[in-house]
């Protein structure tokens, strides 16, 4: 899928994506791996999906009716206010409070399009340090907050991928391949043969990727 930037980093629906991105350090800490999860410190987890729009259906929204399904001004790009923003708003049910600090996430959405198929949307890409903030997020919007209060934006984007991968840094992976690289001075017992083939299986896959999943599920990681 081919991804391309629009205007002022605008979504095919008109609006700015990602204003509230973390940057420099906040960037850092919202993204990368640390000491909570020490066995896979310097990853990161990423979520894409790609959504398709209904353009025609949401182009004939008053704007102010758009404004208040994203929370923001559609020209301007300014929040609206909490007075008159509704709970449904597609950034308010996005923003993440625990024990009063706000958990962030970096976007690097893209929006595409292929007039062969009549298909436009968006490709979200979203970064952190924890997929929890992005499992919230997404219940946030397609469950509600609470319940049956769920992003009206839905109404008019629809999910059709959607896929969480684990990033790995690259001293994760040398220590793995440093790992599976050391022979042993006895010689290898049957169990430890058993081991290592399972060991290879993971590292090899069939489909040619990398398997870090099955390594963190094998790891005890939930």
């Amino acid at each position: 899928m081919h991804g391309f930037n629009y205007f002022d980093d605008r979504d095919l629906i008109g609006f700015v994506d990602g204003t509230e991105n973390p940057v420099e350090q906040a960037a850092v800490d919202a993204t990368i791996i640390g000491e909570e999860d020490a066995a896979f410190a310097g990853g990161s987890y990423v979520i894409v999906q790609k959504y398709l729009h209904d353009v025609k259906g949401w182009n004939a929204l008053p704007i102010e009716e758009q404004e208040r399904i994203i929370g923001r001004t559609k020209l301007s790009d300014v929040e609206l206010d909490d007075a008159v923003k509704p709970t449904s708003a597609h950034n308010a049910l996005t923003t993440i409070m625990e024990d009063g600090k706000q958990l962030e996430i970096l976007r690097d959405n893209m929006p595409f399009g292929e007039v062969g198929k009549g298909e436009f949307g968006t490709y979200f890409i979203g970064y952190a340090r924890s997929p929890r903030r992005i499992e919230q997020m997404l219940v946030n919007m397609f469950v509600g907050r609470p319940p049956g209060n769920y992003d009206r934006l839905l109404d008019f984007s629809r999910a059709v991928t959607g896929t969480l991968f684990f990033v790995p840094s690259a001293t994760f992976l040398e220590n793995v391949a440093t790992e599976e690289a050391a022979p042993s001075m006895a010689g290898p017992t049957s169990k430890e043969r058993d081991a290592e083939d399972r060991s290879t299986s993971r590292l090899s896959p069939p489909d040619g990727s990398l398997g870090i999943g099955s390594l963190k599920k094998e790891a005890g990681y939930e």
